[in-house]
C-alpha cells in the first residue's frame, strides 16, 4: 500500500507538471505520502519516515524562499557568472530589439492555443485591395523580364511609374505622401511583383524595408520627416543603406567606416559637422540612388561634443553628388538585374544635422538598425520567396498536368508526385507563416526572433520548391528564354539566401541565441541578477528557472508516454496535431534548459546545437501558423490535406533537430536524460504519408479552385503569352478534353478500339464514331496547346551571342 501511495504521489507530480504547477506539485505529492502514513503507516514506519524527511526537506528548499537565499544565494553567485554568457554591448542592443510574441509560447513549454486561435490577423483594406488590383496588376503588365534581363534594367517607363503611383512610399504614412499601407499589404504587393520578375520587386521592397524611409519615421527629427518623407515616397529621392562592407559582413558592428566630429564649410557657412570615410558593397540600389543611407563609426578626438571620445554607431543621410563620393559602378548579383554596387566616401564633409534623429540619435544606429531589421526581415524576402514558391506551384500543376508521357500527364507518376508534394505543401506553410508574421506586425508587434525565422526559413523553402520545380520541368527548366520562368528565380535564391543576414549566421547563431534569452522565462532574469549582484533576485530566477525545468521534464515525459493526449488543444480536425505540438514545446524547452545548463556559456560556439534548437523552433511555429490558417479559413477537403501535411512535416523535422541535440551534447549522462524524458518509446512521428502526398499533390493537379486559391498573390498574364500564360491556357483546354481521353480509353478497354498512340488514336476513335466532329475538334486543339507549351526556346547564332 505504501507502494501504492508513493506511485499516487508520483502521479500527482505529473498531473501538476502538466499543469505547469512548480512547488505545489511538491506539496501536493507530500500530502499524497502523508494521508498514505495515516491509513498505512503501520506497514512500514520507517520507510516512510526516511521518504516524509526527504519529501519534507525538498519541500522546504525549493517553495521557501529565505531558506533557499541563506543556503545557496551568496556561493551561487559567482558559479552563475561563470555558467552564464557574457554579453557584450552590441549583442545586448541586438537581444533587446523587437519584441517577442509567440516565440515565447513555444519556449514556456505550454503554448496557449486559445490566444493563437483568437488571434485575428488584418486582412487588405479596400484601398490595399484595389491597388493590388489595378496599379500593382498594370506594373506586373509592363514588365517583361526577360527583357529586362537582357537589357540589364528596367525601362524608364516603369521607373515613371514606380514613383508616380508611390511604390517607394507604401510605408510612409498618407500624411507625408505615402501609402501608408500595412504590412500585409506591403508583403502582398512585393509578392506579386515577385512573381513576374525578381528584378522588379528587389527594386520596390528596399525603399520599403531597411533604409532611409523606415528609420526616418521611426527616429527621424520633424525637419526630416518633412524634407525627406514626401520625397522618398514620389520617388525624387531613390535611397540606398550602406551598411555592408569587406570588413564587416555578418559583424556589422565592426565596420571600420567612421566619422570625425570637426569644424568645416557646408553650402558656405562654416558649422559643426562630421568628416566621413567609408567603404561599403553589395548595397542594392546604390548606382542610381541620390540620397545614401550610412552606418558609421562617430568619434570625437577633439571633444567637441563634451562627452566620450568614441560616440559609437550612427546612421545618417548624405546627398550622392557631395564632394569625396564615388558611387555608381555596379556589381552583378547572380546575373539578375536590380541595381546593386558598392559606395566609397573620402573625406566627406555633412553637418551634424545629417544624423538620423539629430544629435539626440549619436550612437543609436545599432539599436535602430537592430530594431528596423527586426521588422524588415519578416516581410521583403518573406514575400519574395512566398512569390516564387506561388509562381513554381501554379507552373507544375499546370506543366504536369499538361505534360504527357507515355500517353499519361506525368503529375500522375509518383515520382514526379512526390516532388509536387512538397511544391504545394511548402508553399502552403510559407503562406502561412508570412500572413501570421504580418499579422503580428500590424498588432503592434515586432517580433525580432520570428522576423528572424520567417527570413531564413522561407528563403530557405524557397530554394526547396523551386529546386523541385526544375527538377519536374527536366530539360526545359534549364534552357534560358522567355518560355522559362523558372530559370530566373532560380538564379535568384542565393540572393534572398544571403541578403539581411545570410541563412547560416541567422540559423547557427540568432535565431536559437536571440530566442534563448529573449524568449525563455528567466534565463534575461538570471543574467541580470548576476550582473546586478542582486541576490535576491538570483534566487527568484534561479530557483523559478529550476522549477520551470523540473515540471518543463515532468511535462515532457508524460505527454510522450501518453501520446500527448494529455495536453488541452483546440477542438476540431487538428486537435491532435495541436496536442503533439504541445508535447513537442515541452520537450523543446527541457531539451533547451538542458543544453544550456550542461554547455554554459559555451553554447554560443556550439553552433550547430544552436542551429539544430533553432530548427526545432522554427519547425514549431511555421506548424502553428499552417493550423492557424486552416482555421481561418473555409473547411474543405484540400486546405485539410495541406495543413495536415504541413503539420506532419513540422513535427518530423522538430523530432529530428532535437534528436540531434541530445545525440551530440557533450555531457553523456546529459544525452541520456534527454532521451529517457523527451523519446521513452522511441522517436515514432514520420514525414507524411504517401497517401497524403498523392491527395496534396492532386491538390493542384486536379482541384482548380484550390489550385488558384493557393496561389492567390501572382500575377497571371495573358493567355499568348509565353510561360505560365499559355500554360494556362493550355491547362484549360488539356481539362475540356480530359472526359474525351477517358471515353477513348474506356473504348480501349472494352475493345472497341485499338491501342495506338496520340493523334492517332484520335483518328480512330472518329472514324470509329466512338468521338464526334466537336470531340475530335477538342482534343486537337489541347494537343496543339500540349505541343506548343512544352517547347523552348533556342535562339540564331547572332542572337545568341548577344544573350546575356
Amino acid at each position: 500500500m505504501l507502494l501504492a501511495g508513493i506511485l499516487i504521489a508520483v502521479l500527482v507530480l505529473f498531473a501538476f507538471a502538466i499543469g505547469g504547477r512548480g512547488w505545489q506539485s511538491w506539496t501536493a505529492a507530500l500530502t499524497v505520502l502523508f494521508l498514505t502514513w495515516l491509513v498505512h503507516g503501520v506497514a512500514s514506519p520507517a520507510l516512510f519516515g526516511l521518504l516524509l524527511l526527504l519529501a519534507v526537506a525538498l519541500a522546504l528548499i525549493t517553495g521557501f524562499a529565505p531558506l533557499r537565499r541563506a543556503l545557496f544565494a551568496k556561493s551561487l553567485m559567482p558559479l552563475m557568472g561563470r555558467a552564464l554568457p557574457r554579453i557584450g554591448e552590441t549583442e545586448r542592443i541586438a537581444l533587446e530589439a523587437g519584441t517577442v510574441w509567440w516565440d515565447a509560447e513555444i519556449f514556456s513549454g505550454m503554448p496557449n492555443w486559445n490566444r493563437l486561435q483568437h488571434f485575428r490577423c488584418q486582412p487588405l483594406s479596400k484601398r490595399e485591395q484595389a491597388f493590388m488590383d489595378n496599379q500593382v496588376e498594370t506594373l506586373c503588365r509592363m514588365l517583361d523580364d526577360w527583357q529586362i534581363e537582357q537589357d540589364r534594367e528596367m525601362p524608364e517607363a516603369v521607373w515613371d511609374y514606380l514613383k508616380r503611383e508611390r511604390f517607394f512610399g507604401m510605408v510612409i504614412p498618407e500624411e507625408y505622401g505615402g501609402l501608408g499601407f500595412s504590412e500585409i499589404g506591403h508583403s502582398r504587393v512585393v509578392t506579386r511583383i515577385a512573381s513576374r520578375s525578381i528584378a522588379a520587386a528587389v527594386t520596390v521592397m528596399v525603399p520599403n524595408s531597411l533604409g532611409p524611409g523606415e528609420l526616418l519615421l521611426h527616429y527621424g527629427t520633424d525637419e526630416q520627416k518633412q524634407r525627406y518623407l514626401p520625397r522618398l515616397a514620389d520617388g525624387r529621392e531613390v535611397p540606398c543603406f550602406a551598411l555592408t562592407g569587406p570588413e564587416a559582413g555578418s559583424d556589422a558592428a565592426a565596420t571600420q567606416s567612421t566619422g570625425i566630429v570637426e569644424r568645416g564649410m557646408y553650402e558656405g557657412e562654416e558649422v559643426l559637422g562630421m568628416r566621413l570615410t567609408w567603404d561599403k558593397r553589395y548595397i542594392t540600389l546604390a548606382p542610381v540612388a541620390t540620397l545614401i543611407g550610412l552606418a558609421f563609426r562617430l568619434k570625437d578626438p577633439h571633444g567637441l561634443l563634451g562627452g566620450a571620445e568614441d560616440l559609437g554607431i550612427t546612421c545618417a543621410l548624405i546627398p550622392r553628388d557631395l564632394p569625396g563620393i564615388e558611387i555608381g559602378r555596379h556589381h552583378d548579383p547572380m546575373g539578375v538585374p536590380f541595381n546593386n554596387g558598392p559606395t566609397v566616401g573620402t573625406d566627406v564633409f555633412v553637418p551634424l544635422d545629417a544624423i538620423i534623429g539629430g544629435r539626440e540619435q549619436i550612437g543609436h544606429g545599432w539599436r535602430m538598425l537592430m530594431e528596423s531589421l527586426a521588422a524588415g526581415r519578416s516581410i521583403s524576402l518573406p514575400a519574395l520567396s512566398i512569390g516564387a514558391a506561388q509562381m513554381a506551384t501554379r507552373i507544375c500543376g499546370a506543366y504536369a498536368t499538361v505534360r504527357e508521357q507515355f500517353d499519361t500527364p506525368i503529375g500522375r507518376f509518383e515520382g514526379i508526385e512526390e516532388p509536387l508534394a512538397r511544391i504545394a505543401g511548402m508553399t502552403y506553410v510559407m503562406s502561412a507563416t508570412r500572413t501570421l508574421t504580418c499579422g503580428a506586425l500590424d498588432a503592434g508587434e515586432r517580433p525580432a526572433v520570428l522576423g528572424s525565422i520567417a527570413k531564413a526559413y522561407l528563403t530557405e523553402g524557397m530554394r526547396e520548391v523551386v529546386a523541385d520545380a526544375m527538377d519536374i520541368r527536366a530539360g526545359a527548366a534549364i534552357q534560358r528564354g522567355p518560355r522559362n520562368v523558372l530559370s530566373r528565380m532560380w538564379m535568384a535564391i542565393p540572393v534572398g539566401i544571403t541578403v539581411e543576414g545570410a541563412n547560416i549566421l541567422t540559423r547557427s547563431m540568432i535565431i536559437y541565441g536571440q530566442g534563448a534569452i529573449r524568449c525563455h522565462p528567466f534565463v534575461q532574469k538570471l543574467i541580470g541578477a548576476v550582473e546586478e549582484k542582486d541576490e535576491a533576485k538570483l534566487d527568484k530566477a534561479l530557483f523559478g528557472y529550476v522549477n520551470f525545468v523540473c515540471t518543463r521534464a515532468m511535462r515532457a515525459f508524460a505527454l510522450a508516454l501518453t501520446g500527448s493526449r494529455l495536453a488541452s488543444a483546440p477542438n476540431g480536425d487538428l486537435k491532435r496535431f495541436f496536442q503533439h505540438l504541445s508535447r513537442f514545446s515541452a520537450a523543446f524547452a527541457f531539451v533547451s534548459d538542458l543544453s544550456m545548463a550542461t554547455l554554459g556559456g559555451t553554447l554560443k560556439r556550439r553552433e550547430k546545437i544552436s542551429g539544430r534548437l533553432a530548427d526545432a523552433l522554427a519547425w514549431q511555429y511555421m506548424a502553428a501558423a499552417a493550423m492557424k490558417r486552416y482555421l481561418d479559413e473555409p473547411k474543405i477537403a484540400s486546405n485539410y490535406d495541406l495543413a495536415r501535411w504541413s503539420a506532419a512535416t513540422a513535427l518530423y523535422r522538430t523530432q529530428e533537430a532535437l534528436r540531434g541535440v541530445m545525440e551530440n551534447l557533450p555531457n553523456r549522462a546529459a544525452s541520456w536524460l534527454a532521451r529517457i524524458v523527451v523519446f521513452p518509446l522511441g522517436a515514432r512521428f514520420r514525414p507524411p504519408s504517401d497517401g497524403l502526398g498523392r491527395r496534396v499533390a492532386r491538390t493542384i493537379l486536379e482541384d482548380r479552385e484550390a489550385r488558384i486559391h493557393l496561389t492567390e498573390d501572382i500575377f497571371v498574364p495573358q493567355g499568348d503569352e509565353p510561360g505560365l500564360g499559355m500554360l494556362e491556357a493550355a491547362l484549360d483546354k488539356a481539362v475540356r478534353a480530359i472526359p474525351v481521353e477517358t471515353k477513348m480509353r474506356d473504348a480501349v478497354r472494352a475493345g472497341k478500339l485499338e491501342r495506338a498512340p496520340g493523334y492517332m488514336l484520335d483518328d480512330l476513335a472518329l472514324q470509329a464514331g466512338v468521338i464526334s466532329n466537336e470531340e475530335y475538334e477538342l482534343l486537337d486543339e489541347a494537343r496543339e496547346a500540349r505541343n506548343e507549351v512544352v517547347q523552348v526556346d533556342a535562339f540564331d547564332a547572332d542572337t545568341y551571342k548577344s544573350l546575356r
